[in-house]
């Protein structure tokens, strides 16, 4: 399962409103690299495949491929400011490169 904290879903929604979006679901999806490191993506997606898991989380449907599932489970998407700019986040316990933010 992947989770949304409420400031990533507000930067989420005010998104895909902008871009004229806002009924798409929001696919999240992760490679693994070579050093072991996971690659993310989003995108609103509103293509539906058989295979793919659906999740609801803070009002946002997500939708991620079979591939990446194993790779994203226990994920939660956050938005943060980081180094005085606001950025979309990942908290992976699968990531082993993981490192969580610096609190102020």
């Amino acid at each position: 399962m992947i989770s949304l904290t409420p400031e990533a879903a507000e930067h989420i929604r005010n998104s895909a409103s902008q871009g004229g979006m806002a009924d798409m679901p929001l696919r999240v999806a992760a490679t693994r690299r070579e050093d072991g490191s996971l690659h993310y993506a989003l995108g609103f997606d509103d293509i539906k495949r058989n295979d793919d898991h659906r999740f609801e989380s803070e009002g946002i449907q997500i939708v991620v491929a079979p591939q990446s599932l194993e790779l994203l489970n226990g994920t939660i998407i956050d938005y943060v400011e980081l180094e005085g700019s606001k950025e979309i986040i990942f908290i992976n316990p699968n990531d082993p490169a993981q490192q969580p933010p610096a609190e102020d």
